[in-house]
């Protein structure tokens, strides 16, 4: 299965306007299934493929995390800028990045909400293989 978001954006996670207006209860009652969407992508049974061009920030990055493998374009970016709202991930970022990286590179990403290119995130082992956008 591969999953595709499009040219320009993966995926950029949660509209964050609707966010700004939320309570504490509405975000807790939003993440659950949230959680369990993303928890039933990464038990596919079968090969799962994050194809990511453009960005894939806060929750696009997580449903990326989701999939077995990510390939994607040198025009890419990727990361957890959740903390520049004074929140954190909330759809097992912190859990599955931080497996993928190992804890300091996802502690580097999630408290600083930094974004990271195509080929920092082939360093440090956040995507798999970085190919041209129109290969991806």
């Amino acid at each position: 299965m591969v999953l595709y978001g499009g040219e320009k954006v993966f995926a950029a996670g949660a509209d964050i306007k609707e966010m700004i207006t939320a309570d504490y209860a509405a975000m807790v009652e939003r993440a659950a299934p949230l959680q369990a969407a993303f928890d039933a992508l990464a038990r596919i049974p079968k090969p799962t493929v994050a194809a990511v061009t453009g960005y894939a920030l806060g929750g696009g990055c997580e449903l990326a995390l989701t999939a077995d493998f990510r390939v994607c374009g040198d025009n890419a970016k990727l990361g957890q800028p959740e903390i520049l709202l004074g929140i954190i991930p909330g759809a097992g970022g912190t859990q599955r990045l931080a497996r993928l990286v190992g804890p300091a590179k996802a502690k580097d990403l999630v408290y600083s909400g930094r974004f990271v290119g195509a080929e920092e995130a082939l360093a440090i082992g956040l995507v798999d293989k970085v190919v041209a956008p129109d290969d991806v």
